[in-house]
Parts: C-alpha cells; structure tokens; sequence
C-alpha cells in the first residue's frame, strides 16, 4: 500500500460510556489517536468507511486522517470489536510518518496441501515484523503443498517480502506436518483411555 486510504475524524469533545454509546448509535466509532511524543487525541470516525478500509487492508491498516483541516498518517494499532453483535466499539491510532518503520504483528496464512497421510498444525497464527507504515503486509503465507510428515516450519524459514524483517525468535514453530493416525491407532488410544478411566474408578 503505497498511499493511505483517506479518513475523515472528528473531535471527540465528550468522553465516557454514554458518549461513546451515543456516537456508535450514530455511526461513529470513537478512537484515540497517540504517538510521537503527543497528548493522545480524542476522535470520532465513521463507522462504514473505517470497517471498508480494515476489510481491504487488514488489521493493520494505516489511514490518512483528515481532522479539521490537519492530514495526520495513523496505524490502527488496536481494534476492539463487539463479541456479540460484531461491530467496531472503539479503535487505537498510533501516528506514524512516511517512511517510518513500525512493529506490528501480521497473521499467517497457510496454502496447499501437505503430502497425504499427513495432519497440517498450525502453531502460530502470527508473527511480528518491522516493517516499512505504507508497505505492511497484510499476512505471511507458509506453502505446505507435498510436506512430508516430521516438517517443522520455524519462523525463520518464513519468506518475508522485501524490507520487512522479522522480530519474533527465529526458532519459534510456526507449522507442523504430522503423520495422521491410522484407525487401529485411533481404536488403542480409546481403548487406552477407557480402561484408564475404568482403573481409576
């Protein structure tokens, strides 16, 4: 993403609970924007274009805002949505300049099939990079197509795009290709436990 989707926020001038029901109930999301040696700012954004730009970019989306006039470039560090109805409650901004790298964590996306006979683990679902605000990937793909079981795919072995480097430990196991059970194996396991039940009763 070379250039920033544009954003339109507003001032928050009341704060609390009620307030922030009030905007939500009007189509806004309330937000806070820091960083940058900064006292945080309070905000207003609109609901749909914000929930657009997150599905087009990811949760690490970096927005310009237009605030009374002021273009300020901004990462959604955080996104808190409601665990019920799904909606955006309340948005994190951390103000970021051209060129600047950031930290953030970006989600692992996983392709292809593993060789057959075999059971495909995920261990992590996501790793932090540095990475230039404008060119955050919005995931890493692990390609498993023909692994064979006993594969560990380690966070180093992670194909990472031009100029994003990794921050988590390079050992930390992202994948796991393992040999699937056989139905008899499946069988023993449960007669194993069965009897282990049955003893301790």
């Amino acid at each position: 993403m070379a250039t920033a989707p544009q954003l339109a926020a507003a001032v928050r001038e009341e704060k609390g609970k009620g307030a922030a029901r009030r905007a939500r109930a009007a189509g806004q999301v309330p937000a806070v924007l820091y960083g940058h040696g900064t006292d945080p700012e309070h905000l207003l954004l609109p609901d749909r274009e914000l929930a657009a730009i997150l599905r087009a970019n990811g949760v690490n989306a970096v927005v310009e805002l237009d605030i009374a006039g002021q273009k300020q470039l901004a990462l959604t560090k955080q996104v808190d949505v409601h665990p019920i109805r799904n909606y955006i409650e309340h948005v994190d901004l951390l103000i970021v300049k051209r060129g600047e790298k950031v930290n953030v964590e970006v989600a692992i996306l996983i392709e292809g099939v593993a060789a057959s006979g075999t059971l495909t683990i995920q261990d992590a679902s996501a790793v932090e990079v540095e990475a230039e605000a404008l060119h955050i990937p919005e995931n890493i793909v692990v390609d498993v197509h023909n692994l064979p079981a006993g594969t560990n795919v380690t966070a180093a072995d992670l194909k990472l795009p031009a100029g994003v480097e990794l921050i988590t430990d390079p050992e930390t196991l992202v994948v796991t290709i393992e040999a699937a059970k056989t139905a008899a194996e499946t069988v023993g396991e449960e007669a194993d436990e069965e009897a282990a039940e049955d003893a301790a009763e």
